[in-house]
């Protein structure tokens, strides 16, 4: 197991076909399918767990859990709509275990921490043993556990610009249960409302009804300018059945994801004009 990053880069060059693992939720649930019985742990790398605020941004690590998250000061004053997320990810079990940069590179349409991600605009740093870039996660994900990491590369964290002036953060998702459920279909969502009631800006993203995370802006664009009504959320559903391309699966049918992700927009309505900060 690698204690640095440099020790990291080390076992990559000696061997090519390793996979590599933090939390390990995902290795465990699929160890007999793997194509490669050859693991490189990464957890107990230090810079990779690291939480911090620098100026308007905030870093986190790969390797931060999802426990550290909900617990971190930082995170729960400047990023709630992740904060709501991960209160409703999995087990106590596999919120201790797991990580946020499993979360992202799993790539699994119905990850939870993708669309609050998604809305907060996330960039990824990405690592090779002679290489930095930097690419927003929205152009990371191809589809269902599909990325865009070439072989000798790690995602080393996630950058946050923080000054985003939203006073509406939420997310929610539907499962076949309240707890311990994979969502059917989930909706995260910022909005910045004027004191009159005003949409002056908006991102949301679903998860669960494509094979990636659905983020439109032309969705967004819709709603500027208007009232947190019933009447103005009715004119955006058409634009969401556009957007959305779920499908059929042992947890449910694509009809029904595709009613649920229009229905989720409905529950915007409970804010009332009021913002949640």
């Amino acid at each position: 197991m690698p204690h640095t990053i440099d020790d990291l880069w080390e076992m990559i060059y000696g061997n090519q076909q390793a996979m590599i693992y933090a939390g390990g939720t995902d290795v465990l649930a699929r160890y007999r399918s793997l194509t490669s019985r050859n693991l490189i742990c990464i957890e107990d790398i230090h810079e990779l767990k690291e939480i911090y605020q620098q100026d308007n941004l905030i870093f986190i690590g790969s390797c931060v859990t999802h426990t550290r998250l909900l617990e971190s000061k930082i995170i729960q004053k400047h990023l709630p709509v992740l904060i709501h997320a991960l209160k409703v990810l999995g087990s106590p079990q596999i919120r201790n275990m797991g990580t946020i940069g499993g979360n992202i590179c799993t790539a699994s349409p119905a990850g939870d921490t993708l669309p609050p991600l998604y809305v907060l605009g996330a960039i990824l740093e990405i690592r090779s043993i002679d290489s930095k870039r930097f690419t927003a996660l929205k152009n990371f994900i191809h589809g269902p556990g599909k990325n865009s990491l070439q072989k000798d590369e790690v995602l080393y964290g996630i950058w946050i610009n923080i000054k985003q002036d939203f006073n509406i953060h939420h997310y929610e998702k539907v499962g076949q249960r309240k707890m311990l459920a994979i969502a059917i279909a989930s909706l995260a969502a910022l909005l910045k409302l004027s004191e009159s009631g005003i949409i002056e800006d908006a991102r949301l993203a679903w998860g669960s009804v494509g094979p990636k995370t659905i983020a439109s802006e032309k969705i967004n664009k819709a709603l500027i300018g208007k009232t947190l009504t019933e009447a103005s959320l009715k004119l955006i559903v058409p634009l969401i059945r556009e957007a959305v391309s779920p499908i059929d699966d042992i947890r449910a049918s694509a009809h029904y994801r595709k009613m649920v992700s229009e229905n989720l927009i409905f529950r915007l309505l409970k804010y009332g004009g009021h913002n949640n900060d």
